[in-house]
């Protein structure tokens, strides 16, 4: 939270600002869900354009006639996608401008495709926390992330830990706060 001066007409007062970043180490609760919204509703030219910009030339992603002819009879959501979008959906309520490091992913699976048209809904339950031994002010989270479509059913899951900040140690830092964009 900052002040900006304010001026409206004779009267000069400071204006209490929010600034939206994620949760510091000590505020992120063991067993808590956390409910990521809104959604993200998939399209045909997300899956396309991710599927091509990663060079992933996998059928299953971009020819809908081949894939008319596998198993789940139509082109599926690329997996990366879905994984990078569920990670993503995450971090305004987790870990922006809180986290120092991805440290890594483990356990990811698909248990169901993703379709053209699916919305995804994202939630995350901190699973363990603990104090760094080696670098003060700062903690290791792990966290499971958990996909879901539409209908609630899960499309993907993943572990993950990651290296954030405590909300002291971060203020104490030279230009904490600095570089932010005027309001």
């Amino acid at each position: 939270m900052t002040g900006d001066v304010v001026s409206t007409g004779s009267t000069t007062r400071e204006q209490r600002v929010i600034e939206q970043r994620g949760l510091y180490f000590d505020e992120l609760e063991e067993g808590v869900l956390y409910a990521h919204r809104p959604g993200r509703t998939v399209t045909e030219a997300d899956n396309v354009l991710f599927t091509t910009l990663t060079m992933n030339t996998q059928a299953l992603h971009l020819d809908a006639a081949w894939s008319a002819g596998q198993p789940f009879g139509r082109r599926l959501v690329n997996s990366m996608f879905t994984l990078a979008t569920m990670v993503g959906q995450s971090v305004s309520q987790l870990t922006q401008g809180t986290i120092i490091a991805q440290l890594g992913l483990t356990d990811v699976s698909f248990p169901h495709p993703l379709y053209h048209g699916d919305t995804l809904y994202t939630g995350t339950v901190i699973t363990g926390k603990r104090l760094s031994a080696s670098r003060p002010g700062q903690g290791v989270v792990t966290m499971e992330h958990t996909g879901r479509n539409q209908d609630g059913t899960v499309v993907a899951l993943a572990k993950r830990s990651c290296l954030m900040w405590t909300k002291d140690a971060h203020a104490r830092q030279p230009g904490a706060g600095e570089g932010t964009i005027p309001v």
